[in-house]
């Protein structure tokens, strides 16, 4: 089973560490490609803030982001799982997470990233703000962030998630990184959280991200691996949720998770 995540848009920043090495990150076919991030990201940021502050969608009071990206090669690194913050994150709390489960993130979680590709919770990254929808003066082709992962995650992703079933719960940004091919459908889920309310259902950022990260850690302690969507309901059905099961389709099957509370 591979589960692949959004990152956050908020990140902490490690204060202490050794500064990035691309060589030690998983994936290493990613290597190229995140270089051509990393130095059209570092360019456009050493030179006018205000500038790189408009092209990266960054608000003129937080021009501290922008000097973020500048010292990406020399800033210290943490683990990707302390790097990521957010309520995605805070729900999943992998640092309070029993060693079993831990263990089965670094092998079974990948978080999709604009700066560089495909992390495993275990790579030492630094903070930065790079927006998944965002271009990038410098980057090869369109400058399109997403454009460029597309052209160079699917060898990385195939490779992680061999035979087993790809869990993707992305957002829709980062979805466009790389899409699954029509014949991996049977084999993938995708998972949509539910609010329902008097009778109304709606999706709810906040209820989304909480929940879907509450689900994998619940899944990361259970330790089952289905190999199917249906499996995978039936799993997540024992740990608790209300799981409704769509149609397959060329995509994919859409697990609908709802929830009333939080």
């Amino acid at each position: 089973m591979l589960i692949l995540l959004p990152p956050s848009e908020g990140k902490t920043a490690p204060r202490r560490g050794k500064p990035l090495d691309l060589a030690t990150l998983t994936s290493p076919v990613l290597t190229p490609a995140r270089e051509q991030v990393i130095a059209a990201l570092v360019e456009l940021c050493e030179g006018d803030p205000m500038v790189a502050a408009k092209t990266l969608g960054v608000p003129k009071t937080q021009l501290d982001l922008v000097q973020l990206n500048a010292a990406l090669r020399e800033a210290p690194t943490a683990r990707a799982d302390r790097v990521y913050s957010g309520v995605l994150y805070e729900a999943l709390d992998l640092a309070e997470a029993s060693s079993a489960a831990r263990r089965r993130a670094t092998s079974r979680v990948a978080v999709m990233s604009s700066v560089f590709g495909m992390v495993r919770p275990t790579d030492r990254i630094p903070a930065y703000r790079l927006s998944g929808d965002a271009r990038l003066p410098g980057l090869p082709g369109v400058g399109g962030v997403a454009a460029h992962w597309r052209e160079h995650l699917g060898p990385a992703v195939s490779d992680a998630l061999g035979g087993g079933l790809l869990v993707d719960l992305r957002s829709g940004t980062y979805a466009a990184f790389w899409r699954p091919p029509a014949e991996l459908a049977r084999r993938v889920a995708t998972v949509r959280v539910l609010h329902e309310s008097d009778g109304k259902r709606q999706v709810v950022s906040h209820f989304n991200k909480a929940t879907k990260g509450r689900i994998v850690r619940a899944l990361l302690e259970d330790g089952r691996d289905p190999r199917s969507p249906a499996r995978l309901a039936e799993t997540m059905r024992d740990l608790g949720w209300v799981v409704e099961v769509g149609e397959p389709t060329p995509k994919g099957t859409q697990l609908d998770v709802v929830v009333s509370e939080i």
